[in-house]
């Protein structure tokens, strides 16, 4: 073994377990990290300064976070039982998730103007109201070919045809289409043969560019003929001519009693119904079914299609069912005179019923008898045949191939879109599963120790990320038990940034526990404190930043943004406890399986260990030291031969002096212990031969000879083992970044990616395409692809609300709905004016019926008092409507039939009796109302009119507080128009709530781009509550505003790149990559505040701090951010194109950027303009001076007894607990860093152990000691010289003496040839000496007085050193070899009083 003390030993080789620094290095040079409590001391002696209050923090947070780490290491079983039992508890709330995919409820403002809006939508008519759409769109496979031809159109008719002709079986029920479609509504008629002819001749609203032709009347049916009586029994829609019925009806004088012919031919009339499609044009004229009257039956030409397109179709109700052009025909192209000469697309909409109507509609009704109906079970029907319609479209077209070979035919639903989304927002299951894999491999590999299984740390990232991976699992559970829902952006970004997060911490912990570990100069039961103690405050600043930026981001009043805040600000807490409470209590079981020298990984096998330096500072406690003793024993106790060993010391150069000792095993071994080595052994390594050997393993393996190709394995492992990212960092990154080109290369490039940043911010547009959350091999992805490339159509309503008097605020209405027309988006008649709305549709028939009246009176058919027979229906009801006075104790008043009119000069329908009149209209005129899509809420009563009931009585409707007024909008192809369009609708309804007409508009654009709007105030909101909770938090942490202030400035540049990224990879702003945004600051904090408080914490000039900052924490920030990359590399697989373009490609730059921010821009500025350190030393610029060691012990003789030695041993280092408790891990021992705090750094004492030869002699002199400590006086006890009765030979010794040009003392004691393996043991003595012996005889008498002067005289500026070598020929004696140095100055020196 090598035992190496002064400032160039290694405590390991490879990854993190190259130390290039000794143990009470980090005591001097990054004093606040390893222990401020120290630091704190230096300062209140005067031999340091720096800011007290961010030292007084840093200690009581340390001295917390020991406590917790001991506590976790003395009680690991239990911590751990606990611990998992809660986790696991958490897990099952999992089971209570909801997954939420309504956007309304996602992405809608709580509490703000929409959400209020469409909460009262809700409200008024009930979640599942209206009507939802099944489309068709028909594109050419040869993008940009025309579609304008008959065969284009046939082919679109067999699929739709067939399409719409598909039942569903359901609860032993086989629904149709006509079922669940929306059908315009008809007068009511109290025949139940006329009424039942009407009910299944009226077909289902299909908009479609074949109603511009006779093969649209294909798709009306009805599915079976309809028998009208004296008519025929083969009445279908391709064959009806409705004005010609009912002018053959009226020569029927038995259907003149029954119906009522005048009104119905004006119902007709006011609907456009004529000739329905009879005199259409035929797409195929040879087709047997079309009709004679068709224009080109006779001709047999093909219609001309795109002239019949133009201007939009029409349906069987001319007036109410006229479908614009742009919902019709895509991508059209017209000639001068405005004509439709190309188009690349053709689209059809199915309308059905939503689930509430069909509920209520088919509620009570005979063929449910047998089912609890709900609106749950309307809906699943819906759903049923929805699928049922996109999976007939699919097989149509592959049984019509030769007709629709050259055509893509993409059906679309609403149950689609929603199962999609319901997909993309649940857990990718597998892949996360697969990213956490690679997350643990890479745990275990980057940890791993090849050359030293005992040492390795495979297993302890193993259990971090599985940790790590439970306790997402329970905050994830946790988050469920709260009622927080999830979402898209919770299931897909989550996981991976828990993990990343979560991770970091782990491998900050494992780093320093690997560095700590053997450090035999800290207490056993205390080494696991000792780790939280120095990582934790860095754990605690980072968690604590990201869960207060977490929280502040949840300000934002956008559900899904607030949910995925709150959720992670959960999970990041999460992590920290069990970073701080559970990982330790790992670690812990990881420490003992150390110390019992146990493989790693494989625990149940005896580990191999490599030869070690191990570093001689401080004093070792006897705890330590036993446990020493305890592990070797353990570890030889197999062994039957011992090898030799020797020690060669060699001085180290100057800044940080100090000897390196060498203990060296001879190339033969030995048979025994205390057996003299025989006449042709080997001789002991020289001076020389040290120094010619090429490393101290080199010496160790004597010269062994090995294979080819074990040394190719010696070698691969070797240069595994040997790569270390931290001394990588210290011999080349560290001082090539504090070079001054390289810092002026790295502001230029700094300022340079801020610009770009700023030019890619500029290209981002906000929106998001559904394309991106759809599968690309979907037919869901070609129909969004097809629909956003050649429709821009959508639909919108403005909603006027209660608490307006309607009947009085009549113009005002009337003025609101003209407002529109200013909308350039909204489609116009072919005058340039707006569709009529429910109140002028309402107004024209009271019109209608004001004229019938005026007739009737002028004829003498109505008087005031009753009507004649001859009187006209429109006439009657005219006057009924006349003589309501709205009143409700005097609802008629005939005199009022001469004195006011329906609707007066100026167009105002007579308020007092205005909902009397409602309910006649509603009623009576059931057609118009249900084109006007009012949806007046509440419903206006029922009320059928008979010419023949003499009652007068209209029931009169109650006040309406929900009306609808729709409008189409085209055009909108991007996000920017949407937004436009909206900005102008928001605008008028804002003008006329100012007047008095509480009112706001619904639809579409406004549920799902409004929120575009605001998305970016919200976004810089949110990302400057973040900034500012981080700020804040690392201001009363580190009570160091300047650097709180770098570390905020570096967070904010990060934001603007990642921005600038979504620019330039072109990516659009939407709620998602604002999640990202915010995330983007708490990735930060990792990559930031470790550097930062490392640079705090740092001894010495910036560059040099800037250093040792980057050499400390680099390692565990580069495994990080790979585990993270790793993790989420699973995401660059999904089948989503979303996923991939905006979770992992704007992880993987934040990622990339988080590093260069980290390790690279924030260095260079720490050096440029950095904070002062927390401490600053008075007399050497680079490190404290060295502290005091505490004064040594009397020495302590053994007894007879072996164990009452170590009991006595023990109590003296432990209070009153054995040495042999402490090394088995219950002990006690003090620390070494609270004992620090009155005497600040102790010397190193390792103690051999003697020989059964020399066991006697042992008895009667204090234990053997090696005392280094660089700049200090170095010391070690022997006993006198002693002779006893019997022997026949006494130690002879040869004195060889060196100065040193340190103020050190070294006395060596080394073995003679063939003595015992020295072992660590306690060591009960304190004096010393400073005696040269050149006669062979060994003295005591001086060693007293010289120690005290050496630790405790007065300062001197002159020092000397001497080495003093001692060996005896006799054969079971020891040889000793002495170093002294008598020194009577103080040991507190800096290091530039020595000469150099």
């Amino acid at each position: 073994m090598a035992i190496a003390v002064g400032d160039e030993e290694s405590a390991g080789e490879g990854g993190v377990w190259a130390s290039r620094s000794r143990p009470h290095e980090d005591l001097c040079t990054r004093t606040s990290w390893a222990d401020a409590r120290t630091a704190l001391a230096h300062i209140n002696k005067g031999r340091a300064t720096g800011s007290r209050a961010a030292l007084w923090v840093r200690t009581k947070l340390q001295v917390q976070l020991l406590h917790l780490g001991v506590f976790c290491q003395r009680h690991a079983g239990k911590v751990l039982f606990v611990a998992l039992l809660l986790l696991a508890t958490f897990c099952v709330g999992l089971k209570s998730a909801t997954l939420l995919t309504d956007v309304q409820k996602l992405w809608v403002e709580e509490g703000g103007r929409l959400e209020q809006e469409l909460t009262y939508v809700e409200k008024t008519l009930g979640e599942g109201a209206g009507t939802t759409k099944q489309i068709l769109i028909l594109t050419p496979k040869d993008q940009g070919a025309n579609v304008l031809h008959p065969r284009a159109l046939l082919a679109h008719s067999a699929v739709l045809t067939a399409a719409t002709r598909v039942t569903v079986d359901v609860f032993d029920i086989s629904w149709s289409l006509r079922d669940l479609c929306f059908a315009p509504s008809l007068p009511f008629f109290d025949n139940y043969i006329i009424e039942k002819i009407f009910e299944n001749i009226t077909p289902c609203a299909i908009i479609t560019p074949l109603d511009c032709f006779w093969e649209g009347s294909k798709l009306l049916g009805p599915d079976f003929p309809v028998t009208v009586p004296g008519l025929g029994s083969d009445v279908k829609w391709t064959n009806l001519n409705p004005q010609k019925i009912l002018d053959n009806m009226r020569a029927f004088e038995r259907y003149e009693s029954v119906f009522p012919f005048s009104s119905f031919a004006a119902f007709m009339k006011r609907a456009g119904i004529t000739t329905a499609y009879q005199e259409k044009p035929c797409l195929d004229p040879t087709d047997p079914l079309c009709p004679d009257s068709a224009p080109n039956k006779h001709s047999k030409q093909p219609p001309d299609v795109g002239a019949e397109l133009t201007g939009g179709c029409y349906g069987f109700a001319g007036n109410y069912m006229h479908w614009p052009e742009d919902l019709v025909v895509g991508a059209t192209t017209t000639n001068k005179t405005g004509h439709i000469v190309r188009a690349e697309a053709l689209q059809s909409m199915v309308q059905l019923m939503g689930a509430k109507n069909m509920y209520e509609y088919w509620l009570d009704h005979y063929r449910l008898h047998h089912v609890d109906w709900s609106q749950e079970k309307a809906e699943l029907i819906l759903r049923e045949w929805q699928n049922k319609f996109t999976q007939e479209v699919v097989k149509e077209t592959q049984r019509l191939h030769n007709e629709t070979r050259a055509y893509h035919h993409l059906p679309f639903s609403s149950a689609a879109l929603d199962h999609l989304l319901r997909d993309f927002s649940e857990v990718p299951a597998s892949r996360v599963a697969l990213g956490y894999v690679f997350m643990v491999v890479y745990a275990c590999v980057s940890l791993t120790h090849l050359s030293d299984s005992v040492r390795s740390a495979g297993g302890l990232g193993l259990a971090g990320v599985l940790l790590v991976a439970v306790t997402v699992a329970a905050g994830l559970g946790f988050c469920a038990l709260l009622g927080l829902a999830f979402n898209a952006s919770t299931t897909q970004v989550l996981p991976f940034l828990a993990l990343g997060l979560g991770v970091d911490d782990m491998f900050l912990l494992a780093h320093t526990f690997v560095q700590t570990a053997d450090n035999t100069l800290i207490p056993y039961q205390e080494r696991v404190g000792e780790v939280v103690k120095r990582a934790g405050v860095s754990v605690v600043l980072t968690s604590v930043c990201n869960a207060c930026a977490f929280f502040a981001g949840a300000l934002v009043p956008v559900p899904a943004l607030r949910a995925f805040c709150m959720q992670a600000a959960l999970l990041v807490l999460f992590n920290l406890v069990s970073a701080l409470v559970v990982f330790p209590a790992v670690m812990s079981l990881d420490l003992r399986r150390r110390h019992a020298g146990r493989a790693d990984l494989l625990c149940c096998f005896q580990g191999s260990e490599k030869e070690q330096v191990v570093p001689l500072q401080h004093q070792v406690s006897p705890a330590a030291a036993e446990e020493g003793r305890s592990r070797v024993r353990h570890s030889r106790s197999c062994v039957a031969e011992r090898t030799r060993k020797v020690t060669v010391t060699r001085a180290l150069p100057p800044p940080g002096g100090g000897t390196v000792t060498h203990v060296v095993p001879p190339t033969a071994p030995r048979e025994c212990w205390g057996a003299p080595p025989g006449p042709h052994a080997p001789s002991a390594p020289s001076l020389e031969s040290l120094s010619t050997a090429n490393s101290t393993r080199d010496l160790v393996g004597g010269g062994k000879k090995c294979s080819g190709l074990s040394r190719a394995w010696r070698s691969t492992v070797k240069f595994w083992s040997g790569w270390s990212i931290g001394e990588l960092v210290a011999t080349v990154y560290g001082p090539a970044l504090t070079h001054g080109a390289v810092k002026a290369a790295t502001i230029v490039g700094l300022i340079v990616s801020v610009a770009a940043a700023a030019w890619g911010v500029s290209r981002v547009e906000d929106g998001l395409d559904l394309t991106d959350i759809v599968p690309s091999h979907t037919p869901e992805y070609a129909f969004l692809s097809a629909q956003q490339r050649y429709f821009g159509f959508y639909n919108m309503f403005a909603v006027t609300q209660g608490n307006l008097e309607y009947p009085t605020k009549q113009r005002l209405l009337h003025e609101y709905y003209e407002a529109f027309t200013s909308v350039n988006n909204i489609i116009k008649n072919d005058d340039g004016g707006l569709p009529e709305f429910w109140l002028s549709l309402f107004r024209d028939w009271l019109v209608g019926l004001q004229a019938a009246f005026e007739r009737d009176w002028r004829d003498g058919c109505i008087t005031q008092e009753t009507w004649n027979n001859n009187a006209s229906d429109e006439g009657v009801l005219a006057y009924k409507l006349l003589v309501q006075t709205g009143r409700v104790d005097n609802p008629i008043d005939r005199s009022l039939v001469t004195q006011i009119r329906l609707v007066d000069a100026e167009g105002i329908i007579n308020p007092k009796a205005f909902y009397n009149y409602l309910t006649a209209w509603v009623s009576n005129d059931a057609l118009a109302y249900s084109a006007s899509q009012a949806d007046l809420r509440p419903e206006p009563r029922h009320w059928s009119h008979d010419r023949y009931d003499r009652g007068l009585k209209i029931p009169k409707s109650q006040p309406l507080v929900y009306t609808q007024l729709p409008f189409y909008l085209h055009q909108l192809g991007d996000t920017d128009t949407i937004t436009n369009m909206i900005n102008q609708v928001r605008t008028i309804c804002r003008r006329f709530q100012e007047k008095g007409l509480p009112n706001f508009p619904t639809g579409v654009p406004f549920t799902f781009w409004e929120q575009y709007i605001k998305l970016r105030f919200y976004l810089v909101l949110a990302l400057l509550a973040v900034l500012t909770a981080v700020f804040l938090v690392l201001s009363v942490v580190l009570m160091n505003v300047w650097a709180a202030a770098l570390v905020v400035l570096l967070l904010a540049t990060l934001v603007l790149q990642l921005f600038g990224v979504l620019g330039v990879v072109g990516v659009k702003l939407s709620a998602v990559p604002a999640v990202l945004l915010i995330v983007s600051v708490g990735v930060g904090v990792e990559f930031c505040v470790h550097v930062t408080v490392g640079f705090l914490t740092a001894v010495g000039g910036r560059d040099r701090r800037v250093i040792l900052a980057v050499q400390h924490m680099a390692a565990p920030v580069l495994h990080g951010a790979a585990s993270t990359l790793l993790a989420s590399i699973m995401l660059l697989f999904s089948e989503f194109e979303f996923i991939r373009r905006y979770f992992f490609f704007v992880l993987l730059a934040l990622t990339v950027l988080g590093v260069l921010d980290g390790l690279v821009f924030l260095p260079v500025l720490l050096s440029l303009v950095g904070p002062p350190a927390e401490v600053v030393p008075r007399n050497h610029p680079d490190r404290l001076p060295t502290p005091t060691p505490p004064p040594s012990p009397q020495p302590v003789h053994a007894h007879s007894h072996s164990g009452s030695s170590r009991r006595s041993s023990g109590r003296g280092a432990s209070g009153g607990r054995s040495c042999r408790r402490s090394s088995s891990g219950g002990g006690g021992g003090s620390s070494l860093y609270p004992r620090l705090h009155g005497s600040n750094l102790s010397l190193t004492t390792i103690t051999e152990e003697p020989s059964s030869s020399t066991r006697s002699s042992q008895s009667l002199r204090s234990s053997h000691e090696i005392v280094v400590e660089p700049q200090v006086v170095v010391e070690t006890t022997t006993s006198p010289s002693t002779t006893y009765p019997g022997e026949g030979h006494h130690d002879h010794h040869v004195t060889t003496k060196v100065t040193a040009t340190a103020k050190v003392k070294v006395e060596l004691h080394t073995p003679l040839p063939g003595a015992v393996e020295p072992t660590y043991r306690s060591s009960s003595s304190s004096s010393s000496s400073s005696s040269n012996n050149n006669s062979g005889t060994r003295r005591s008498s001086q060693r007293s007085g010289n120690s005290r002067s050496g630790y405790g005289g007065a300062a001197s500026n002159t020092a000397s050193a001497s080495l003093t070598s001692s060996s005896s020929s006799s054969g079971g004696g020891a040889a000793t070899s002495s170093s002294t140095s008598s020194s009577k100055g103080s040991s507190d020196v800096d290091e530039d009083t020595f000469p150099k």
